[in-house]
């Protein structure tokens, strides 16, 4: 089967082939599995035009300019050129780009939108996506549930389409703690792990007020934030001045993505306060490495943790919740949550489960 991935985004700030595979490789590996078995093109517009072959991908990299995205047409037109059994697009906020492919193409082609956080567009743009969706043969979303939205208000046109499949995975692997701890120098016992920005939606807050409680009940416990973007850092900073416990709390800053293995394989424990997601990067890495999730009751999250049996879950911005799922974790079975954290994504998270669950709504379209 020949699969073609679009990507309508003009990202002018990548001006190699391997600052793109660099950029994307929680994505990639969805794409490199499924090339093991069918061929896949995956065209995107960078600062830089050029053919090369990748882990088995056919990448195409063309640069139409930025003019070109409202209405592609030769980017279009290179698609239908290629003759593809399946075009999967890459999020939902290109409507008109899409009906424009599929009116050039018209029904040789099968397509499935990929959503990536996208929320559903208000106003008369909504009927835009409602229009696409007529060309559109299935949804991939991170969570049923989200695409639930989308049905109800009535952009999608019947819950029959949706599909549930993560957007992203992770390349890490679980290693042996100690290595990794003289690494990342981290300590505690038990060792909690927060990632993220410092935003509201990401909550840093809530989950710097439970874990200063929890740190006054057991006074072992380390809590290590990394982030790249520092919004609220004056006002966690204030908390931990205030807070008894305040020095069980270390904030660490931006690291490397690749150094993340070491950070990840540190904790025992992967904490999130997210509002909403349209996936779970971090959570995903993390889980990739047998940290047990204490995260948020959000739908992406739900998907991600199996309902909550590989961890704990709690109400977004519930301060007594999370405290009290921190307690929950003094409970023996630690070694338990970590095996099913592991095998879990192994079995639904990883690249290779991914591509499967893809190539098989592919088939059924075929």
């Amino acid at each position: 089967m020949r699969y073609v991935s679009v990507n309508y985004n003009y990202s002018h700030d990548y001006s190699t082939p391997e600052s793109w595979f660099k950029r994307t490789e929680g994505y990639a590996g969805i794409l490199e599995c499924l090339s093991r078995d069918n061929e896949v093109i995956n065209i995107k517009q960078i600062n830089y035009a050029g053919n090369c072959m990748h882990n088995g991908i056919d990448y195409r990299f063309e640069n139409f300019g930025k003019k070109n995205t409202l209405f592609p047409f030769k980017l279009n037109r290179y698609v239908t050129r290629l003759a593809p059994d399946v075009v999967i697009i890459q999020g939902l906020n290109k409507p008109l780009q899409l009906i424009q492919l599929c009116l050039l193409a018209g029904k040789k082609i099968k397509v499935i939108a990929h959503h990536h956080a996208e929320k559903p567009f208000t106003g008369w743009k909504r009927y835009i996506q409602k229009a696409a969706d007529r060309f559109i043969h299935a949804y991939l979303f991170a969570s049923h549930e989200m695409g639930l939205e989308w049905v109800e208000k009535k952009i999608i046109s019947s819950p029959a389409k949706l599909h549930e499949v993560m957007e992203v995975s992770s390349r890490f692997r679980d290693v042996k703690k100690e290595p990794a701890k003289l690494k990342t120098g981290a300590s505690g016992n038990p060792t909690f792990l927060w990632v993220g920005r410092l935003n509201d939606n990401k909550d840093p807050l809530t989950v710097v007020k439970a874990f200063i409680r929890y740190a006054g009940i057991n006074p072992d416990a380390r809590l290590y934030m990394l982030y790249h973007t520092d919004e609220l850092l004056p006002q966690i900073k204030k908390l931990l001045k205030e807070g008894i416990a305040a020095d069980k709390v270390i904030l660490v800053g931006k690291i490397a993505h690749d150094e993340m293995l070491y950070w990840y394989n540190s904790a025992d424990f992967f904490i999130s306060g997210s509002h909403y997601e349209g996936s779970g990067t971090a959570l995903c890495e993390a889980m990739s490495c047998g940290c047990v999730p204490i995260v948020t009751y959000i739908p992406s999250f739900r998907m991600i943790t199996d309902g909550g049996e590989c961890g704990w879950l709690y109400k977004p911005g519930d301060e007594e919740g999370l405290l009290s799922a921190l307690v929950d974790t003094k409970r023996p079975g630690l070694q338990a949550k970590q095996t099913r954290a592991l095998a879990y994504f192994k079995s639904n998270l990883s690249f290779e489960a991914i591509a499967q669950k893809i190539h098989a709504i592919a088939e059924c379209l075929i």
